[in-house]
C-alpha cells in the first residue's frame, strides 16, 4: 500500500519528517488532480477559526471553513458530493466533485437543501508543478493512500485525521502519532 502512485482522489499524508512545514504538517491533503502539468489538492484537516458566512455575506448557515492550502488563499474553493444540485461540478473521484455553479450553492445553502455533510470549503489549495509532487514522493515527504471513504471523506475529516491514519499505518507511525505536533515542546 505504501508504494501507491498518486492519482485524483487519492489521499496525500504527510510524512512524520514534514515538522518544519508550516503548511503540510501533519497534513491529509485529497488530490483533486494529478497529471503530466501538475497537481491540486485540498487539506482536509486545518480548521479555521470563521465560518463561511464570515466571508460570503449572502451564506446565513454557519459552516466551517478550511485552509485548503498555501496558494491562492485569497480565494475560496469547495468540493461536494451533489453534483444532481450543482451543475459544471467536476467530478474528482469515488462521489466526490469540485466546484461548480456558486450562485446555485449558496442558493441550495441557505435554504438548506444542502448541509455540511454534504460540502467542504477552503481558503486556497495545495498545488503542485509538473513532477514536483513525483520529487516529494521520492524525499519521502508524502504517504499516498486511497480515499476509503469516497463521498464521506466530507464528513470524516477532522483535526485527529492525521494522528488516526498514522495509527491505521502502524509500525513506527504508531509513535509519530502520539508525539506533539512541536517535538521541541517535549
Amino acid at each position: 500500500m505504501l508504494g501507491l502512485k498518486p492519482n485524483k482522489g487519492n489521499l496525500l499524508i504527510a510524512e512524520p519528517a514534514l515538522t518544519g512545514d508550516v503548511s503540510f504538517n501533519r497534513s491529509v491533503v485529497l488530490l483533486a488532480e494529478h497529471n503530466d502539468q501538475g497537481s491540486v489538492g485540498f487539506i482536509l484537516n486545518k480548521p479555521l477559526d470563521y465560518d463561511i458566512s464570515d466571508l460570503i455575506a449572502e451564506i446565513h448557515v454557519p459552516f466551517q471553513v478550511f485552509n485548503g492550502g498555501p496558494v491562492e488563499q485569497d480565494n475560496l474553493y469547495f468540493i461536494h458530493k451533489v453534483p444532481h444540485l450543482i451543475e459544471n461540478s467536476v467530478e474528482i473521484s469515488d462521489g466526490i466533485y469540485w466546484g461548480g455553479n456558486f450562485d446555485t450553492t449558496v442558493e441550495l445553502i441557505n435554504n438548506k437543501t444542502i448541509t455540511s455533510k454534504d460540502i467542504r470549503f477552503f481558503l486556497g489549495y495545495s498545488g503542485w508543478a509538473s513532477l514536483q509532487l513525483d520529487q516529494e514522493l521520492l524525499s519521502k515527504s508524502w504517504i499516498v493512500l486511497p480515499n476509503q471513504y469516497e463521498a464521506s471523506i466530507i464528513e470524516k475529516s477532522t483535526n485527529a485525521f492525521w494522528r488516526e491514519k498514522m495509527m491505521e499505518l502502524g509500525g513506527d507511525y504508531v509513535l509519530w502519532s502520539n508525539a506533539p505536533e512541536n517535538p521541541s515542546l517535549n
